[in-house]
């Protein structure tokens, strides 16, 4: 069996080697003649995997993407080809909620807000929109849910309209790209929405670059109008409209997801897949990989949750770095060197701290590790 798998795929020689035999590719680069004798072929969100990339091949049985997404994978021509075809749902979804987490207490830092006075309006309550909500839970912070789909399919959460949404003080986007349906989301955040913001609102955007009309929100920007914003995604990536970059509080290249417990949990998802499909035991997990985590620890203990929280967060991840990486970088290394150099980040399970912290059982719902 040959597989190939793109070189950016956490642990893939660990999870797949005793398959046969593994070729790494750049996933950007791959084309029809590489991959015309791929029996099994792994990907990340940037290859676009149709026919034009697979009709040199007759052989595929399998095609796995290690994210969340799936819009850059051509599933009605794989199921014409019998093509097996799976995803890794919420693989990166705690990761993502952390990063949303760790932007709100810098923002809480440079804009002078108290959180806790704050409504968090969720767009998308999918893995990464609940992962979300159930840390906010944590800190009882208040937040409304807006997800149509689920709503109409009986899911039981409270949810909210779109309008409801648009009024919070914080919008934070979690949902798929999706285009002419019913509930589509590319551009659901056009000049008409955005125009709605004001410069006392937040607006968070770690999903889908195309959520958001980019070229509508720098003019709204340039006219000194529109929200704080937060952008991790962009249109037309990696050729992103970098005159957006100087009106952001925080800014990065599509890394919210790039914990390395977020990119490695999607390689145990295509392994779990594939071992199925191949009638093969499943007798690997990611702890068997994963390194032991070193932090810089912050020992203080002030008499304040929201302040202790926020200490731990950026103990594991200050979203500040890579906003620094990606400022400063950008115009020396391209978009995809970032994401393909990028540093580890552990998640906040990473660190393990005692019963005796302060607030211990807010940190444990956050997902810390506390000892007993």
């Amino acid at each position: 069996m040959k597989i190939f798998y793109d070189e950016n795929i956490p642990y893939a020689k660990e999870f797949f080697h005793d398959f046969g035999e593994l070729v790494p590719f750049a996933g950007r680069e791959l084309s029809a003649e590489q991959v015309k004798d791929a029996d099994v072929l792994l990907v990340r969100s940037i290859t676009k995997v149709n026919e034009q990339l697979l009709h040199l091949n007759t052989k595929l049985t399998f095609v796995g993407t290690a994210t969340i997404g799936f819009d850059h994978i051509d599933q009605s021509y794989l199921k014409q080809r019998n093509v097996v075809f799976t995803n890794a749902p919420g693989c990166n979804a705690i990761s993502v909620a952390e990063y949303v987490l760790s932007a709100l207490m810098v923002l809480v830092e440079r804009l002078g807000f108290d959180l806790k006075t704050k409504t968090i309006g969720i767009v998308g309550a999918g893995n990464t929109g609940t992962r979300l909500s159930e840390k906010l839970d944590a800190l009882g912070i208040n937040y409304l849910l807006c997800d149509p789909l689920l709503e109409k399919s009986g899911d039981a959460r409270t949810f909210s309209s779109l309008n409801e949404i648009v009024n919070c003080d914080i919008i934070s986007l979690h949902v798929p790209i999706t285009k002419e349906c019913e509930h589509s989301t590319y551009h659901m955040f056009n000049q008409a929405v955005l125009t709605e913001l004001s410069s006392q609102q937040i607006l968070i955007n770690a999903c889908r670059g195309e959520v958001i009309d980019n070229q509508a929100l720098l003019q709204l920007k340039q006219n000194n109008r529109g929200p704080h914003l937060v952008l991790d995604v962009w249109e037309n990536e990696p050729k992103i409209l970098t005159e957006l970059i100087a009106f952001c509080e925080l800014t990065t290249a599509h890394i919210a997801g790039y914990s390395l417990e977020g990119k490695a949990r999607g390689t145990e998802m295509l392994y779990q897949a594939l071992s199925k499909l191949a009638n093969k035991p499943i007798e690997k997990q990611l702890e068997q990989f994963l390194p032991k985590a070193e932090f810089e620890y912050e020992k203080q203990h002030p008499n304040n949750e929201l302040i202790t929280v926020k200490q731990r967060v950026f103990d594991v991840y200050d979203v500040r770095r890579d906003d620094k990486i990606f400022r400063e970088q950008l115009n020396i290394k391209s978009f995809d060197y970032l994401r393909k150099n990028y540093p580890v980040r552990r998640e906040f399970s990473a660190l393990e701290l005692s019963a005796q912290h302060s607030w211990p059982q807010t940190l444990k719902n956050l997902g810390f590790k506390v000892k007993v």
